[in-house]
């Protein structure tokens, strides 16, 4: 019965995570920003400078559309922010590589249905083509063909909705790991 529970708590919660990350796209813009605001709301996460930290890392880095889509890079930050190689390790010279590992799971993800991390790419397989968000007609141009209508809040969603699985399933094996040892 605590089964059924915890998958209608977890479903409830994918749901919440997709929701507001296409919601935030679609109204507020910045597509590493909307992950991260979608994902800190879900896992309860008051971090205003995790935050801030996600905006130049829109549209595939300062909207060149030229690096890793936003959305990825918004997730894995936020994977980073929980599993992420800590300060007093980095200075002990001490490797850290679960978030790798965990980013690497997400980064598959987004490749296998996106074809590419590039956000020009990514746009290229939504879109038909790429756009130059420097260009004002070029951004106006993304705007009519559903930018912020759909395309790329669908994106953020699932890129939302995938990191907080791989983050989920991640707790989970950990408090499984734990009762193994006579944790609670």
């Amino acid at each position: 019965m605590s089964n059924i529970n915890n998958l209608t708590k977890k479903e409830i919660l994918l749901e919440k995570v997709y929701r507001l990350a296409f919601d935030f796209e679609k109204e507020k813009h910045c597509c590493s920003q909307c992950t991260v605001a979608a994902l800190q709301e879900v896992f309860q996460i008051n971090s205003e400078e995790l935050f801030s930290t996600s905006f130049a890392i829109g549209g595939g880095l300062a909207n060149t559309c030229e690096g890793t889509c936003g959305a990825l890079a918004g997730g894995a930050m936020i994977i980073s922010y929980f599993y992420g190689r800590r300060r007093e390790e980095f200075f002990k010279g001490i490797p850290n590589k679960k978030a790798n590992y965990l980013t690497k799971e997400l980064y598959d993800k987004f490749v296998q249905e996106y074809l590419s991390c590039l956000c020009k790419d990514v746009q290229k397989k939504i879109f038909a083509r790429s756009f130059n968000f420097w260009d004002e007609k070029e951004k106006e141009l993304f705007e009519k063909s559903g930018g912020h209508i759909d395309k790329c809040p669908s994106v953020v969603a699932k890129t939302a909705q995938w990191t907080f699985k791989i983050i989920e399933e991640e707790i989970n094996k950990s408090k499984e790991k734990r009762k193994g040892y006579g944790g609670k």
